[in-house]
C-alpha cells in the first residue's frame, strides 16, 4: 500500500504541476472552501505538491516508515493492514488540515498543498510502535531514540505554528503527528505501555 500511495501521489502531483487548473482545483483553500463548500479539498490537497523537491521529501519519508508501519499493523490485527493503513494515511491528510481550515477560513491569501500531515501521522505511528529505534535529524546528524526525535519534532512544529506564516503548514505537521499517535494507540493500546517503558516513565 505504501508504494501504491507513493505512485498515485507522484502521478497526481506531476499532473498538477504541469496543469495549473488541476493544481488550483485540488489545493487546500479554506477561504473558498467556506464559500463554495469544496470539502473534497480536505483530502485532495494531500496528493498535490508545490514542487518536485516537496514531493520527493514527503514520498521519501513515507517510503522510509510506511512499510514498517504496515507490517506492524498486520501483526497487530492478524490480517491485512490495507484498511488500517489507509485510515491512518487518509485520516492524517484530512484531520491534520482541520485546524488550518478554522485558522485561515477568513484569509483569502492562504493556500496549502502536500502530504506532510499524512506522513507525520505515519512517522509518529512508527515512533509509538518502535520508540527505541535510532533516528537522525537532518540538521542534527546524531542518532537519537525515536521517542526523543518525536519530542523534538513536536516541540519545533508547535513553536513554529505559533510564530506565524513562513510558507510551511506547521500546524498540519503537528496535528498529523498527534493523529498518528492517537490512531495507533486505539489500534494497539499495549503500544502506549511499551512506549512509556522505553521512555522510562513506566
Amino acid at each position: 500500500m505504501t508504494l501504491a500511495i507513493i505512485a498515485f501521489t507522484a502521478v497526481v502531483s506531476l499532473l498538477a504541476l504541469n496543469n495549473r487548473t488541476v493544481f488550483e482545483n485540488l489545493l487546500f483553500y479554506p477561504f473558498q472552501m467556506q464559500l463554495q463548500r469544496d470539502w473534497f479539498r480536505f483530502l485532495t490537497h494531500g496528493f498535490v505538491h508545490g514542487g518536485i523537491m516537496h514531493l520527493v521529501i514527503n514520498m521519501y519519508v513515507l517510503w522510509m516508515f510506511g512499510t514498517e508501519v504496515e507490517n506492524a499493523f498486520a501483526d497487530i490485527t492478524g490480517r491485512s493492514s490495507t484498511l488500517p493503513f489507509l485510515a491512518l494515511y487518509l485520516g492524517g491528510i484530512v484531520l491534520s488540515s482541520i485546524p488550518g481550515y478554522f485558522k485561515h477560513k477568513d484569509d483569502p491569501g492562504y493556500r496549502a498543498v502536500g502530504a506532510s500531515g499524512a506522513t507525520s501521522a505515519v512517522v509518529f505511528s512508527f515512533i509509538l510502535l518502535h520508540p527505541d529505534t535510532k533516528l537522525m535529524l537532518i540538521l542534527l546528524p546524531i542518532p537519537l531514540p525515536a521517542w526523543s526525535f518525536g519530542l523534538l519534532y513536536l516541540g519545533y512544529e508547535w513553536y513554529m505554528s505559533k510564530r506565524g506564516r513562513d510558507g510551511i503548514a506547521h500546524d498540519a505537521h503537528y496535528f498529523g503527528a498527534l493523529y498518528g499517535i492517537a490512531f495507533t494507540a486505539l489500534l494497539d493500546p499495549k503500544a502506549v505501555g511499551r512506549f512509556l517503558q522505553a521512555v522510562g516513565i513506566a
